[in-house]
């Protein structure tokens, strides 16, 4: 039952529509007491010979009555408790989205895409079974025993009522016992569902890979091996909640069986009538119902609570990089970097030590190194995916941690070695980032792209739908588009991380070109490992191991015969080769 008091928040938020259920169930619950009573009244009326036709038509009348205000009283209970339950999940999807848009790479080298999927959904919708159904069968349940309970003691016999609550107790006991199983085995159904969940995910998403190297078989077997797992979690919650209405149907039929023996007794003794026994097993069928909705209320908090437990887990996760920056205004794109040393955790060796950078505005800057040399480490701390005390960098001279991250975000703007493109029209991915861009904004972007034609051969050019992740498109393709979404953004700071390494040199050469050209005044840096995309840097820093090893311009590093040096002649010489064949 923690789990409503986890939920207070919600239920003071939505106070009026709950209040509003309430009260309609309050007097449907009244209502339909109603009935029951009128029909002792005319079985006993029909016993001794006093019915007339007028009162029978009275009391036809007011159960007609009493069953539509009921109906309506219902309709507006659904209405104003299920919308509650639906405002609940789709507060806790937008609450979860935003804070995992907030959490770093690392989170999410920690978390499967599939358990996150599944908490996304699932869960959120066990939650909103246990806003809705849960509190409808607690309230309703309750409150309809309560009435029945009131009206067989004070209005027909105590006695009988006692005889007939008999096994409840024991009942009750065992209702305790399921709830316990429930939430433990519900616990790990769902998590075998993430689990199948993230497999699915991965399957589909390496589909290429798979059948390139003829997988599928060995995919197969793993995919099985975790569904089976699987099932055998949700059948251990299936015969787990089969356990309730077995045990409600047997205190029901045990009820009926005490209260018809105990009511006969009565009636052989002159101490209760054959109408009021009539009224009370109609009421006591009135308590089917709340036993039921005891079970279900324990099956559905259960489920609800391991649900919530899971989401919690993911909202109790600080994000690493707080958004506590007031500044929102635009500066110069003039970066100062000052890294005295940068650790991934306390307990890993430093990834970057002792670099010093001043950008002005208007600069191209290069950034080069062999695998593992601390590139992707610095270019994280430029957009702040990552941040430390001892690597403090500044924008316009602003430390980034006083920028609020929507602004920090409207300043830079990068392009990854793997650029992601959704499944919209090249048009749609183009202007993703600034979606009321008009099509000769789209156009311009992807002809400083170099990207342009390729678009024009497309079948419906810019309207061609890029597939699933661009499954469609070749690397340089989809390079390219999300190098024209970037420049369409026209952000102060450019960041291209490795993002022309499927480029032939020819296009890379145009794009180059034209990019020093577009950006005049804004500042660029290039990450690469073709030495080729920095010749025309004002400055180049070489990467090693996290230090500096070299830094210059490109005339300057080849006159230094260094890493950079071996390494352009070794590109050259690759390339010469290749043009040879």
């Amino acid at each position: 039952m923690s789990v409503f008091w986890h939920l207070r928040w919600f239920f003071r938020e939505e106070w009026r529509r709950y209040g509003i259920a309430v009260l309609a169930l309050i007097i449907v619950g009244l209502a339909v007491l109603v009935p029951p009573w009128i029909t002792g009244r005319v079985v006993d009326a029909i016993a001794d010979g006093s019915l007339t036709r007028s009162q029978l038509l009275m009391n036809v009348g007011i159960v007609l009555a009493v069953a539509l205000v009921s109906y309506t009283l219902r309709v507006v209970w659904r209405v104003a408790l299920f919308g509650a339950s639906f405002a609940l999940a789709n507060r806790l999807r937008q609450d979860l989205y935003q804070h995992l848009t907030l959490q770093p790479p690392s989170f999410f080298a920690e978390h499967k895409t599939g358990d996150l999927m599944a908490r996304a959904t699932n869960d959120i919708q066990a939650v909103e079974m246990t806003a809705g159904e849960a509190v409808l069968a607690l309230f309703d349940g309750a409150l309809t025993g309560l009435l029945v309970l009131i009206v067989l003691t004070t209005q027909i016999s105590w006695q009988l009522t006692l005889v007939a609550l008999l096994p409840w107790p024991i009942v009750g006991y065992f209702m305790w016992r399921f709830g316990q199983e429930m939430q433990a085995s519900f616990h790990i159904a769902q998590a075998r569902f993430s689990d199948l969940n993230d497999r699915v995910q991965e399957s589909l998403a390496g589909i290429r890979l798979i059948r390139a190297f003829g997988r599928e078989h060995v995919e197969d077997a793993g995919f099985n091996a975790i569904a089976r797992e699987a099932n055998e979690a949700n059948q251990a919650v299936a015969r787990t909640d089969s356990k309730y209405d077995p045990a409600i149907s047997l205190a029901i039929g045990s009820s009926f069986f005490l209260s018809v023996a105990g009511g006969a007794w009565l009636i052989a003794h002159d101490s209760m009538t054959l109408g009021e026994l009539t009224s009370f097993t109609l009421y006591l069928g009135f308590m089917i119902w709340p036993m039921f909705a005891v079970g279900w209320m324990l099956n559905l908090v259960e489920r609800g609570q391991a649900a919530y437990q899971r989401i919690q887990e993911i909202f109790d996760t600080e994000p690493a990089i707080k958004d506590s920056g007031t500044f929102d205004e635009q500066v110069a794109p003039a970066l100062d970097i000052a890294i005295r040393e940068f650790r991934h955790a306390p307990d890993l060796p430093p990834v970057l030590s002792n670099i010093k950078l001043t950008v002005e505005p208007g600069q191209l800057i290069g950034l080069v190194g062999a695998t593992g040399s601390g590139k992707t480490s610095l270019i994280d701390l430029i957009l702040r995916l990552s941040e430390s005390p001892d690597a403090p960098l500044t924008l316009g001279g602003k430390p980034l941690a006083e920028f609020s991250l929507a602004n920090l975000r409207r300043h830079l703007a990068v392009v990854p070695q793997s650029p992601f493109l959704f499944s919209a029209s090249v048009a749609e991915n183009i202007a993703l980032a600034k979606p009321d861009a008009t099509v000769d904004d789209i156009e311009t972007a992807a002809k400083l792209a170099q990207v342009h034609d390729d678009i024009q051969r497309f079948a419906d050019g810019y309207a061609t739908r890029v597939g699933e992740r661009g499954v469609t498109l070749s690397g340089g393709q989809k390079q390219r588009l999300a190098l024209a979404r970037a420049l369409l953004l026209d952000a102060p700071v450019l960041v291209l991380d490795d993002a022309l390494s499927a480029v032939d040199l020819g296009t890379e050469k145009h794009i180059l070109a034209h990019l020093k050209q577009a950006r005049a005044g804004r500042t660029t840096l290039i990450a690469c490992h073709r030495l080729s995309a920095v010749e025309q840097a004002d400055e180049i820093l070489v990467l090693d191991q996290g230090r500096v090893l070299e830094r210059g311009t490109h005339a300057q590093l080849l006159a230094e015969n260094g890493w950079y040096k071996r390494t352009y002649d070794y590109q050259q010489l690759e390339r010469t080769v290749e043009d040879g064949r």
